[in-house]
């Protein structure tokens, strides 16, 4: 992209400029909508509990409906990302930094999670009594994470292959997904000038699943309304007692990472994570409705692109993250395993701890970013030490995990994020001037004028390359 102050090479530009226009007022942008579903399902679930309790189909169906597309639309992302790069060793090192960002961030964040639940200590003052203590209510996440648990880190390995090239788009395994676009990413790669059709062919695929995507959108309020109306209603009263401590406890958790650690790095590559956050409020909140980082991908690759991150990176690093930089997951998984051991006056040596962190660091890769698999990701993890914590305690949290995977998902996906800006920074693929100016004003990369500047025709004198993606943005 060219700017008349910040000249950069036309190879590094995401987007050509969108020329500023009239502001569309504040009832015509998808967060002000996504905000009054938020709010009525509030209302709902405090005024009609049990009408609330009932409306959770409305939150499944709009995540179904993006769920149809979200794997063809990472198989084409990936494959178009790394085949971009027209070479395998680069397409290498870029994977290679992805993985050590992702790794250093987890492993910060399990261990932020240790040191607050130990200071806060919510559980030791609940001296429940395992020999009477109900387990029931996990009964169905404990079947689950015994499964999980005996497969072992052989099944792991296993499990990253399909039992067919479509079984991973059939069953919606994102990891399994992941790993067939690398294949045939390297496979496109070696064929050299012959493969360039099928990057095309493949980039058509995703502007397609985009523009589905931007359908899809418009029914993310009536999709908030109805997550967040089921949360109140069948939930609510949970938060009064004790073990609200521990879940403001987590938020609180949350945000400490999201300012202590993730808010440095921002400042070292070079932009203010609180501009950040305004780029990306309108998928914070459609995260916040439905409790599924899933729901927003394609409108991160979109904005990501369009805000100065080559597609290579962001066609790479994004998915990647979905599977294996789950920062809101690694922060619930540590505080809930001393939090259960602490409810039963349980003192877990810190040896133990360490041991944890370390076992969860492998086992929190691969889970997925929808509602509910950070819980039997946890159960899983203790199931390895259920000599010094007690797997049943898993029941305690059950109640309040649907108010914590808000929190999961939202840590999730703004770790995801600023995971591409650095590792685009880190490689000096980013156009750092490009970024600026859209976290100075985040309706450039507002999916509508991307869309309108898609359909413009190129002036003359500009001289950049329009993203093939822009097209194919949500609302």
């Amino acid at each position: 992209m060219q700017t008349p102050s910040h000249p950069q090479p036309a190879a590094a530009s995401p987007s050509r400029p969108v020329a500023a226009g009239p502001r569309k007022r504040f009832w015509h942008h998808l967060y002000f909508w996504v905000l009054v579903g938020i709010a009525a399902g509030i209302v709902i679930g405090l005024a009609l509990p049990e009408t609330g309790a009932q409306m959770k189909w409305l939150a499944d169906l709009f995540i179904k409906l993006v769920k149809v597309v979200i794997a063809p639309t990472i198989f084409a992302t990936v494959a178009v990302g790394i085949a971009g790069l027209g070479n395998l060793a680069k397409a290498g090192g870029l994977a290679l930094k992805t993985v050590v960002y992702f790794n250093v961030t987890t492993v910060f964040a399990l261990a932020i999670g240790l040191v607050v639940i130990n200071l806060l200590g919510p559980g030791r003052n609940l001296g429940l009594d395992l020999a009477t203590f109900d387990a029931s209510a996990a009964k169905g996440t404990l079947d689950s994470a015994g499964a999980a648990a005996g497969e072992g880190l052989t099944g792991f390995i296993l499990h990253l292959v399909p039992s067919s090239f479509f079984g991973a788009f059939v069953e919606g395994q994102l990891i399994q997904v992941l790993v067939m676009a690398i294949l045939v990413a390297c496979a496109i790669t070696m064929l050299g000038e012959r493969g360039k059709p099928a990057v095309a062919a493949l980039d058509t695929i995703a502007q397609v699943m985009f523009g589905v995507i931007k359908i899809v959108m418009w029914f993310a309020p009536l999709g908030a309304m109805g997550g967040m109306a089921f949360t109140i209603g069948e939930y609510g009263g949970a938060i009064l007692g004790s073990l609200g401590y521990f879940m403001l406890s987590f938020w609180l958790t949350c945000l400490l990472f999201l300012f202590l650690v993730l808010g440095p790095i921002c400042w070292w590559s070079g932009f203010s994570v609180f501009k950040y956050i305004r780029m990306i409020r309108d998928e914070l909140l459609i995260v916040l409705g439905t409790s599924s980082s899933e729901t927003v991908l394609p409108r991160m690759l979109t904005k990501l692109e369009a805000a100065g991150v080559p597609k290579s990176v962001v066609g790479l690093t994004i998915p990647t993250g979905y599977s294996f930089n789950l920062d809101g997951t690694a922060i619930y998984m540590s505080m809930g395993a001393i939090f259960i051991a602490q409810a039963f006056g349980i003192e877990v040596p810190l040896g133990t701890q360490i041991a944890l962190l370390v076992f969860m660091l492998i086992s929190s890769n691969g889970a997925a970013g929808v509602s509910g698999a950070g819980l039997v990701t946890l159960a899983a993890s203790l199931a390895a030490f259920e000599s010094v914590i007690p797997l049943a305690g898993i029941a305690l949290i059950v109640g309040i995990d649907r108010f914590m995977s808000e929190g999961r998902a939202l840590t999730n996906l703004t770790g995801n994020g600023i995971g591409t800006l650095v590792i685009a920074r880190w490689t000096g693929q980013l156009d750092r001037a490009r970024l600026a100016e859209v976290l100075d004003d985040p309706s450039l990369v507002d999916p509508d004028r991307l869309q309108a500047a898609a359909a413009a025709p190129e002036p003359a004198a500009a001289g950049a390359v329009e993203s093939p993606r822009a097209a194919g943005s949500g609302p």
